[in-house]
């Protein structure tokens, strides 16, 4: 059943959840703002799928099988949080259950920008940018996505994926405003700066490419042109969700702002320390 949510706001939108009596929604940690006080709250280290709940069968179970599957428990958990770990994501996460009637939680993102509501109906995973994860019910399951290392090594941000699977519906934030594109609508390609990319449906073929040759217009390219060396490319027809917003255009203005770093006439691949 779809999770009965609103997003409300402008620059810093946030998710009101209204959860039915035992229905559990959860979220990365550090995307909490509120609940009512019939929703209890606890944090786990497993994810939704990763074997959080409760062995089976009580202390008459025990034994060489009930040993056995607490140690395959603590393996998936462990193999989880390494995961989570190496992707520079959080360890944990928040888990939130209405108890005796409705209740009432909400979520937001870590920078100004937009909230998306997305349904999984258990035929095409979803796939999102570390970091854009907020919230999502139990029955959707979360998963880390390492792109090959040829694409993720020269894309940067495109090397950790955070994926979605199962049924429900998954909140995500990104900064600035959203749009949503079909590869299919624009000759089944598109390229875009790789700090755009927010999510992108199951069958969106994700790559990385260089910007221009190793020429003269390359080198003006990636040196003036303030997006580096490298451009993401989605192939295929599904829905893309991009940001106006990167973090790196949204740090460098922060930076500009104090008096540190500053861009330079190279758009930003070298910078100037004044003072």
């Amino acid at each position: 059943m779809t999770l009965q949510q609103e997003i409300v706001g402008n620059a810093m939108q946030m998710a009101v959840v209204n959860l039915r009596p035992g229905q559990t929604v959860y979220c990365e940690a550090g995307k909490f703002l509120f609940k009512t006080s019939n929703v209890t709250m606890e944090t786990r280290l497993s994810g939704p799928s990763g074997g959080g709940q409760q062995p089976q069968g009580g202390a008459g179970g025990a034994g060489s099988a009930g040993m056995g599957g607490l140690l395959r428990q603590a393996m998936g958990t462990a193999m989880q949080v390494g995961q989570r770990a190496l992707a520079g994501e959080s360890l944990a996460f928040q888990y939130f259950t209405s108890q005796g009637g409705e209740g009432t939680v909400g979520f937001a993102g870590v920078l100004p920008g937009e909230m998306r509501a997305l349904e999984l109906d258990g035929t095409r995973a979803w796939f999102a940018e570390k970091d854009a994860f907020v919230a999502a019910e139990s029955t959707v399951d979360f998963s880390i996505a390492f792109q090959g290392g040829r694409t993720g090594m020269s894309g940067g941000e495109g090397f950790v994926l955070e994926k979605f699977t199962g049924h429900g519906t998954v909140i995500i934030a990104g900064a600035g405003n959203f749009i949503d594109l079909d590869p299919a609508d624009f000759g089944g390609r598109i390229e875009v700066d790789t700090g755009c990319v927010v999510a992108f449906e199951e069958g969106i073929r994700y790559g990385v490419q260089r910007v221009g040759g190793l020429n003269r217009q390359g080198l003006m390219n990636a040196v003036f042109g303030g997006e580096g060396l490298s451009l993401a490319t989605l192939e295929g027809s599904g829905r893309v969700i991009l940001q106006s917003l990167t973090i790196e255009s949204l740090a460098n203005a922060l930076k500009k702002a104090q008096g540190g770093d500053k861009q330079g006439p190279t758009g930003g691949l070298f910078s100037t320390r004044t003072g």
